[in-house]
C-alpha cells in the first residue's frame, strides 16, 4: 500500500512575531508539522501549543536564526521529504500528495519549486513564469519540470537527504534571497532543482515585513554575499557594480554586505565549472534565476 503523504512529508514553518499570520495559516498544514520559533515575544509558542493540533511540534529558539532555524526543522524531521512554509503560506490540498509522488518517481530531483498563488485573488507570483522559461537543458534522465537554480522557500519541497548534504541554509545570507546558495550548491552535489507547476502553494503576505527601500537593500546584500560564497571573482565585482548602480538602496546594500564579507569569504568554495556555466546561461537570458530580484513581500524578518 502506497504512503500517506502524512508519513513522508513533514512541513517546516519558521517565524518571529507573526502570530496572526500563524493563527490563519498553521490550522491549514497537514501533520506532520514542525514550527521553528526565531526568538518571538508575541506569545507564539503558548498561543500555538494552545491549538492542540496533532501532528504540529512547536520549538522555540529563543534567539533568531532567521533561514537558518529551517536546518533544525529538517534534522526533526522523520520524513524523507520536507516542505517549507512562511508563517503566511500554506499547501494547497493534495500539492504534497503530487510532490512525494514526484520525488519517489525521481530519485535525482533534490528539490520541487512549485507554483506560489499570492493573496486572497491568487495571483501567479511573477517568480514562477521565470521559472517557466528557464533555458536549462536535463543534463541526465528526464526532469518532471523546467530545471532551475533558484527557487522561493515557501514553495519548494526537498528532498532530506539532499538538502543535508547540502548544508542546508547559512548563517551568512539571512532574509531574502538565501535560496541562491542552497540551490548551487544541491547542483554542485549532483541533485537537480525542477518547477513542478502542479504542486501549489498559497501565500498571503503579511502585512509586517520591511519598507521597499530596506528590502531592496538586503536584496542587494544577499546578492552579492552569495557571490562572494559560491561564484567567480567576475561575477562578484559584476554585481558589485550593478548595486551601485541601483540607487541609494543599491549602495546600502554594498555596505551592508561589506560588514558581512569576512564571514562571507570564510564559507567560500566556488562551484565547478559546469554549474557555473548554467548560473551564467541564466543571468545572459535574463536572470530567469534571480527570483531574489523580483520576488513577492512578505519573507519573514
Amino acid at each position: 500500500m502506497p504512503q500517506r503523504p502524512s508519513d513522508v512529508v513533514t512541513t517546516v514553518v519558521i517565524t518571529r512575531n507573526r502570530l496572526p499570520d500563524l493563527l490563519v495559516s498553521v490550522p491549514r498544514h497537514r501533520p506532520p508539522v514542525v514550527v521553528i520559533d526565531n526568538g518571538s515575544d508575541d506569545g507564539t509558542v503558548e498561543r500555538l501549543r494552545a491549538l492542540g493540533q496533532p501532528g504540529l511540534t512547536v520549538v522555540p529558539l529563543g534567539r533568531n536564526l532567521g533561514a537558518q532555524a529551517r536546518n533544525l526543522g529538517v534534522q526533526l524531521a522523520r520524513t524523507p521529504y520536507v516542505a517549507f512554509a512562511d508563517d503566511d503560506s500554506w499547501w494547497a490540498p493534495g500539492a504534497l500528495d503530487r510532490a512525494a509522488a514526484v520525488l519517489d518517481a525521481c530519485p535525482d530531483v533534490g528539490l520541487l519549486a512549485g507554483t506560489l498563488l499570492v493573496g486572497p485573488q491568487e495571483r501567479l507570483d511573477p517568480v514562477c513564469s521565470l521559472m517557466a522559461a528557464s533555458p536549462l537543458g536535463s543534463p541526465g534522465a528526464p526532469l518532471p519540470g523546467a530545471e532551475v537554480l533558484g527557487f522561493m522557500a515557501c514553495g519548494a519541497v526537498v528532498r532530506r537527504e539532499a538538502f543535508l548534504q547540502a548544508g542546508g541554509f547559512d548563517d551568512v545570507v539571512v532574509f531574502p534571497g538565501e535560496e541562491e546558495r542552497l540551490a548551487l550548491d544541491l547542483a554542485a552535489h549532483g541533485w537537480a532543482c525542477c518547477y513542478v507547476p502542479d504542486v501549489v502553494a498559497h501565500h498571503h503576505p503579511s502585512p509586517t515585513r520591511h519598507p521597499s527601500d530596506t528590502r531592496a537593500a538586503l536584496i542587494a546584500r544577499n546578492a552579492l554575499l552569495t557571490a562572494l560564497m559560491r561564484r567567480p571573482w567576475p561575477v562578484v565585482a559584476a554585481r558589485t557594480r550593478l548595486a551601485l548602480r541601483a540607487g541609494r538602496a543599491g549602495r546600502m546594500g554594498v555596505a551592508r554586505a561589506a560588514l558581512r564579507a569576512p564571514a562571507a569569504l570564510r564559507h567560500r568554495r566556488p562551484v565547478p565549472a559546469s554549474v557555473e556555466a548554467r548560473a551564467r546561461l541564466l543571468e545572459v537570458v535574463g536572470g530567469v534565476e534571480r527570483p531574489t530580484d523580483r520576488r513577492s513581500e512578505g519573507q519573514p524578518t
